[in-house]
């Protein structure tokens, strides 16, 4: 009857270490989800940078226009200011020689001098209407000139919209597949729980109700004893048989997962907090570990599990289940731990 009572007691399930391992993954998840909108604002962030560049290389161009622009009108109005001179002064010289022309009826004493006054007066007006038609070809030529830079500058103005546009419609596909790639994870993490879960209940049915291979959360727990001798990373015979199973249902479970489903199967070391004489075979509990779990993923890979589906992990003393200082907890503490996760 004690001895019943002994191992009820040891059966009793401990739900702390599930509840941690459940928000580990609800972590790593939430790590993994950050990283891809991480990796979309990175990418938005270089779309945005070229976008800016585009921009800013058509604003100088726009203002290089506008000053050029300024400069001719600037001319235009010389020219103007010119010409509006020129026919002042060809209306005065109109006015002159219309007095000379009446004192030039009115005495023949002074027709002479009228005459040539007049003569002048004429030579000089045929040099300022020369010189009023040149300013007046120079004020179409940049009235031509204004048209075509006013053209440019509407040209950048499009080119300008329409960069504003595909910036918008770049931000709104890049939001569309950050919800895309988001509802896409949560289906696949969704089906990778199924098929863990029916993963682990075929693996309690293969290798039998045992107090010390059990699951605990998302992992399969295997006591270190029953894999290896203490100290030992080489698997013992009644471990080898246990783990032959294991690859026997790991197998058969990469033919059901569809293969746009990348997932492995971890394989973690645990030590328990004892430390190594250091003058054996491995120095520490993290070299232990680490052989162990190593140990275990190449005899899977040899017994035809495929090699890219495992994972071996070392932790050492440092992932206690039971954080005790008891020989129980200690024995607690040495196993090997399965966990199908996402790559």
């Amino acid at each position: 009857m004690a001895l019943a009572r002994s191992r009820r007691q040891n059966r009793t399930i401990d739900y702390w270490p599930g509840f941690v391992d459940a928000l580990s993954t609800l972590l790593l998840a939430i790590m993994f989800l950050l990283s891809v909108f991480v990796l979309a604002q990175f990418l938005l962030s270089q779309e945005v940078t070229s976008k800016d560049t585009v921009l800013n290389r058509l604003n100088s161009q726009i203002n290089e226009l506008t000053q050029l622009l300024s400069l001719e009108r600037s001319n235009k109005q010389d020219l103007q200011d010119s010409v509006a001179d020129l026919q002042a002064s060809l209306a005065q010289a109109e006015s002159e020689r219309s007095r000379l022309q009446t004192l030039l009826s009115a005495g023949a004493g002074a027709g002479a001098a009228a005459a040539g006054r007049i003569g002048e007066l004429s030579s000089n007006l045929e040099a300022e209407k020369q010189v009023s038609a040149r300013a007046l070809s120079q004020v179409e030529l940049l009235n031509q000139q204004i048209s075509a830079l006013r053209r440019q500058i509407g040209a950048l103005e499009e080119a300008l919209n329409a960069s504003e546009t595909r910036d918008r419609e770049s931000n709104t596909k890049i939001a569309d597949l950050g919800r895309r790639l988001n509802v896409a994870l949560a289906q696949r993490v969704q089906e990778l729980n199924r098929y863990r879960s029916d993963f682990f209940g075929r693996l309690r049915e293969i290798l039998s109700d045992r107090e010390n291979i059990r699951i605990v959360g998302d992992r399969f727990v295997f006591q270190s004893e029953v894999l290896f001798p203490t100290g030992s990373a080489d698997i013992n015979p009644a471990g080898q048989d246990e783990m032959k199973k294991l690859a026997d249902a790991i197998i058969q479970l990469t033919r059901e997962i569809p293969d746009d489903i990348n997932w492995v199967l971890r394989v973690d070391g645990h030590t328990d907090n004892v430390p190594l004489a250091g003058t054996g075979r491995f120095r520490d509990n993290w070299e232990l570990s680490s052989a162990r779990a190593t140990a275990v993923v190449k005899f899977l890979i040899a017994n035809g599990v495929p090699a890219n589906r495992l994972v071996a992990a070392g932790f050492g003393e440092y992932q206690p289940l039971d954080p005790a200082d008891t020989p129980e907890a200690r024995s607690r503490n040495r196993r090997i731990e399965l966990k199908l996760t996402e790559r």
